[in-house]
This record gives C-alpha cells, structure tokens and sequence, in this order.
C-alpha cells in the first residue's frame, strides 16, 4: 500500500476568485508583504499497489480522468510513501 499526494492548481491563465478573496482579506488584515494567493487542492490517495511505479501510475491515471480538469488545472504527484 502507498500513500500518494496529488496537489492540483488553476493554470496561471485562469483566474482564481478564492485566492483574490483571500488575498484581499489578508490585506486587510496587515499582511501586505503578501502579493499574491492561489488556491488549489490536495488530494491524498491509499493505493494498493505492487510497486511504485505502479502506485504512480493509478495516481497519474486518476487525475488525468476525474481529480483534475487538465483544461483548467495543473496536477503534480508530490509524495509517494509506503503506507503501513
């Protein structure tokens, strides 16, 4: 078993109100040194898998077909570790 993380972003092309709200409020909060926030998901999978190309493998599989809209988001698989 592998746990695999998959961080998932909005292209840069693409606006993201969330991050403009964000970064408003941090704003107004004192937090001016801050220029710019995006938004994203993390998405964390358990992957029974024989090795870890394998697990890999799913992940990518998984993202390209339903955890990431490749139209608009970027995925990356950041983490691969043995799930005990």
């Amino acid at each position: 078993m592998y746990k695999v993380r998959i961080h998932i972003t909005l292209k840069p092309s693409i606006l993201d109100p969330k991050g403009k709200a964000s970064h408003g409020a941090l704003q107004n909060l004192g937090y001016t040194q801050i220029k710019n926030v995006r938004i994203g998901k993390l998405v964390e999978l358990e992957v029974e898998a024989d090795d870890e190309k394998a697990a890999i493998d799913a992940a990518e599989q998984a993202a390209q077909k339903l955890l990431a809209n490749e139209v608009m988001e970027n995925y990356r698989i950041e983490h691969i570790e043995e799930a005990g």
